[in-house]
């Protein structure tokens, strides 16, 4: 999913990277020169002249060759709505100048919601070059420049530095074109869009912009195709459909307003099938003689990309969504869960209407909670918030409030009270239906609280893309994961064939119900662990009396309904259950507040490995150093993150592999807010925890290790 285009265009723009223009400056160039062609995985680049050599006082031309492998692209002056432009810094012997990149033309990139501009395959960047009259004959003169290339994918960017030199001879005369670029150089130059003597005006309708040109090569030209490029970005809607239409003396333009448009002059290229010009728009009223004629259609695209590469990205993250989802079910932090629904079904095996009826209202509790959660993630996403799937545990609140639901759920299950149990004995009809399908409902909405924090493999790249789609196609992808996690309770709920080979209902059913308690307990235990590492033994003192008091009111609830069935009073009961439970849930309040206040941060549990902090200079230092480096980024309520730590990296295998390649670990604990961590997860496509890297000196990208790790796949990744 070119997920992360966005995000790193963003940091050019923000840190001047991205500046498009070829600054000169007066001095030799010192240590290595590289001439010839320079190359990475992603792109090669070299300097080539248009012309043999060069005269004095005369102006040549020089080009940055790229040769863009498949599948990915550079930017333009302007990349769109993400990315970053090719940047040239220049070394030039005294008197030499650089002008700007003269741009070609560039393709069109839509991704779903966004339009870049850009190229691909192979691209030719020109760049005019001013000899001093002062050169002598029989010099060579030595260019040299800093290329910094932004490398996108429709997955993931890579900015790509490179420094490149050229030797020009100086000789008296003109010089013949160099072979083999020069006479594309040539034919470039001639084509690139320069000012043409073209009037320009724009004037601001509501969300539109209307731009009308006239004069120069305009005027009866027979144009049938038009597109404008903006030099700065935000001042139009890039994705949004020009329309055009022609006059006698030039055209007109419908543009879609920007973010960033405001009444002052619009510049950029207008291109068209009879040419390409710069112009300048000022703020004014329509000119004359630009309306009237044939309407005009957008131009092609110089290198068309197809039409259908956005919405196959977008049917792929949706594909990653669902296949996430399913395996969502097998993550230990679902397994509680999964009882619940096995003794659900089991319960309603010979009754097929409840059966789909359970199963629908189970699906749209998923579906619903999904929603919820996806609209707080993207509500604190626009809000400019660094945060990450499972970022509701990071709260000790709500690790509290979770503990004692695990709790109350536990203790339901042991039959110490009964939920719905007036309703359940309040007759026939819809009324004695509703405890089902609300507890089914409500068992959809446990399902996605317990799984949320669990990262399964395939989601990750599925949320990493949600967190920078536009919101429509991001609750879509909630929706379907949503849908992948209760898939297989529906279809077994659906399916009468299915539901015949359950076993049928008995005295078993009461006895699994009180085995599946135990499962409850035990995620109120792993909470209540979770809750010491953010709070402290003090905070988790009053959550324990909290969980006590709880268990008392649940009690005694438990003694009001079985007073009730007798026909006995309750009131009493009824009264005491109410204010030990309220007095419960205060004191739970307490708790969350005096973990939230807790100044100490949480530690990772490194196990036998020495484990130091996280962070982007101890990566840069250790590699510096020369040693490998093994990161981990983690939480205490990431189940997955602990049954690796315990089953791969706590093994004896693994830390003498560790010692043998002089490795560093690192750790990076996600427990509690972080926003680095978020950052950095986010840098590598992932919106949730756990996350190995494994980094090696000289390489700038770390290797990405499997979210489910065993001892032999990081021995093996530490031995490459």
């Amino acid at each position: 999913m070119r997920l992360f285009a966005l995000l790193l265009g963003l940091l050019f723009s923000l840190t001047g990277v991205s500046a498009a223009v070829a600054q000169p400056v007066q001095a030799q160039p010192t240590g290595v020169v590289a001439f010839g062609p320079q190359r990475t995985e992603r792109i090669e680049a070299e300097l080539v002249p248009m012309s043999q050599w060069v005269a004095p006082g005369s102006t040549t031309v020089v080009a940055v060759r790229q040769k863009i492998a498949p599948g990915w692209h550079t930017y333009w002056r302007n990349p769109g709505d993400s990315g970053g432009a090719t940047s040239l810094i220049w070394t030039l012997p005294a008197g030499v100048t650089a002008d700007p990149i003269l741009w070609p033309l560039p393709s069109r990139q839509r991704l779903m919601s966004l339009m870049n501009y850009g190229y691909s395959g192979a691209v030719l960047l020109p760049v005019p070059i001013h000899v001093p009259p002062t050169a002598r004959p029989g010099e060579v003169l030595t260019l040299t420049t800093d290329v910094l290339f932004l490398v996108c994918s429709d997955q993931m960017c890579v900015p790509e530095p490179m420094t490149l030199s050229l030797a020009l001879p100086v000789r008296e005369g003109a010089a013949p074109l160099a072979k083999p670029w020069g006479e594309e150089i040539e034919r470039l130059v001639e084509t690139a869009p320069r000012p043409a003597g073209i009037e320009a005006r724009v004037t601001r309708q509501g969300g539109q912009l209307i731009l009308t040109a006239t004069g120069g090569p305009l005027i009866g030209a027979d144009i049938g195709q038009v597109y404008f490029y903006p030099f700065d970005g935000g001042r139009i809607d890039h994705a949004a459909t020009q329309s055009g239409q022609r006059g006698p003396n030039g055209l007109t333009l419908t543009l879609t307003a920007g973010k960033d448009a405001t009444q002052t002059a619009l510049s950029g290229v207008l291109a068209t099938d009879k040419g390409a010009w710069e112009v300048t728009a000022e703020p004014g009223a329509p000119l004359a003689g630009a309306q009237g004629g044939a309407a005009l259609k957008p131009l092609d695209e110089t290198t068309p990309t197809p039409a259908r590469t956005g919405a196959l990205v977008f049917l792929q993250t949706l594909g990653l969504a669902l296949l996430g989802g399913l395996v969502l079910n097998l993550m230990p932090c679902v397994f509680p869960v999964l009882a619940m629904k096995a003794a659900s079904l089991s319960a309603a095996a010979h009754d097929p209407a409840r059966a789909r009826r359970d199963g629908l209202a189970f699906t749209a509790g998923v579906l619903v909670s999904f929603l919820v959660l996806a609209g707080a993630l993207l509500a604190l996403r626009a809000a400019g918030q660094a945060i990450g799937w499972g970022f509701q545990l990071q709260s000790p609140g709500v690790v509290a409030a979770l503990a004692l639901v695990m709790l109350l759920v536990g203790l339901n299950l042991s039959g110490v009270f009964h939920v719905g149990a007036g309703l359940q004995n309040a007759g026939s009809g819809p009324l004695s239906r509703l405890p089902g399908a609300v507890g089914a409902f409500f068992t959809g909405v446990l399902a996605v609280v317990v799984a949320a924090p669990c990262t399964a493999p395939f989601m990750a790249a599925a949320l990493g893309a949600a967190l920078v789609l536009s919101w429509p196609m991001a609750l879509a992808v909630f929706l379907v994961l949503g849908l992948g996690l209760a898939l297989p309770y529906l279809a077994v709920s659906l399916s009468p064939g299915l539901l015949s080979r359950l076993p049928r209902p008995g005295v078993w059913m009461e006895r699994l119900k009180g085995l599946l308690a135990f499962p409850m307990y035990g995620a109120a235990l792993w909470l209540l662990w979770v809750f010491t590492r953010q709070g402290g033994v003090d905070a988790l003192g009053l959550l324990l009396t909290a969980a006590l008091l709880l268990a008392l009111a649940a009690w005694l609830t438990g003694l009001a309904q079985a007073a009730r069935q007798r026909d006995e009073r309750s009131m009493l009961t009824t009264i005491c259950a109410i204010v030990i439970g309220v007095l419960a849930l205060g004191l739970a309040g307490v708790a969350a507040g005096a973990a939230r206040d807790m100044d100490a941060a949480p530690q990772g549990d490194s196990g036998p490995l020495a484990a130091q902090p996280w962070s982007a200079a101890a990566v840069n230092a250790a590699t510096a150093s020369g040693r490998p480096v093994l990161v981990n980024l983690t939480a205490d309520w990431c189940v997955t993150c602990k049954i690796n730590e315990r089953a791969a990296l706590s093994s004896p295998r693994v830390a003498k592999a560790m010692r043998e390649a002089n490795a560093a670990y690192l750790v990076g604990d996600w427990t509690r807010r972080d926003d680095a961590i978020t950052r950095e997860l986010q840098a590598h496509g992932r919106s949730g925890v756990p996350l190995y890297l494994l980094y090696r000196p000289g390489r700038a990208d770390p290797e990405i290790l499997p979210q489910l790790l065993t001892e032999g796949v990081v021995v093996d990744a530490l031995k490459d």
